[in-house]
């Protein structure tokens, strides 16, 4: 039995999130009901990086066990992107280590969140209309905090099971997109459960000046999830890379 990391990316409109759900359509269902069709057989993938209805994703990692030997696993992308819909693409599919692990070998991922003021026909699914005047130089002030603590327990949404609240970001910042529009760029070792929607909220208002930074660095200090702005819609956030140790080209 050998191991593979299969390489994706979808846009996630259509979705009801990233893992296998009862009664609702993924995009694991989907990339596995194709894996099923081509080697009529059923393979189980365990995925890197989970993300929400809506969200999509430029790059994203599952990985899968595979006993059977002479498949020229380069030509296999173009038949499944055959069977897949047309918002899921393969990318590439590699041998990896028998004790690899997608979600946990992860050594960083990096997050968008895109946000346009103009009204915009090809945007609308893929970024958030937000049609307000915003200080740019506030949001990087905010965005500077976020690098200064660890502890991300006020941005991460309630009755979701997880041992700490410790992620470790290397990257946070705003800028102005050449498609048009803010982009929020975050890379870290791991998020929370709505930490980069509740992060892009709640500094929006520090951009229209609704929040103070005083006030931000406290809602950060608080771990009072309440004090968040979790209302950013899911469109707007892409799941931009994940990176592993000798994988990444």
């Amino acid at each position: 039995m050998s191991r593979y990391f299969i390489e994706v990316s979808y846009k996630g409109s259509a979705y009801a999130g990233f893992q296998v759900q009862e009664n609702a359509n993924t995009v694991q269902a989907e990339i596995e009901r194709a894996l099923a069709i081509y080697f009529r057989i059923r393979i189980e993938l365990t995925g890197s990086s989970r993300t929400d209805a809506g969200v999509h994703a430029i790059q994203n990692f599952f990985h899968f066990d595979f006993e059977k030997d002479g498949i020229e696993w380069a030509n296999v992308p173009y038949h499944l992107n055959a069977i897949l819909p047309e918002d899921i693409a393969v990318r590439k599919i590699v041998p990896v280590a028998d004790d690899a692990h997608c979600r946990f070998d992860a050594i960083s991922r990096t997050y968008e969140y895109s946000i346009y003021d103009q009204k915009n026909p090809f945007l609308n699914d893929r970024a958030y209309f937000y049609p307000y005047r915003i200080d740019l130089t506030a949001l990087n002030e905010a965005a500077a905090v976020v690098l200064t603590t660890e502890n991300f327990e006020s941005f991460c949404k309630r009755n979701v099971q997880v041992r700490n609240y410790l992620c470790r970001i290397q990257e946070s910042k705003w800028f102005y997109s050449e498609k048009g529009g803010l982009v929020y760029r975050v890379r870290g070792n791991r998020f929370l459960r709505g930490m980069v929607r509740g992060l892009v909220g709640t500094m929006l208002r520090v951009g229209r000046g609704k929040t103070s930074i005083v006030e931000f660095a406290e809602i950060i200090n608080s771990n009072n999830p309440s004090r968040v702005d979790f209302s950013t819609p899911a469109q707007g956030l892409s799941l931009i890379k994940v990176e592993y140790e000798n994988l990444n080209s």
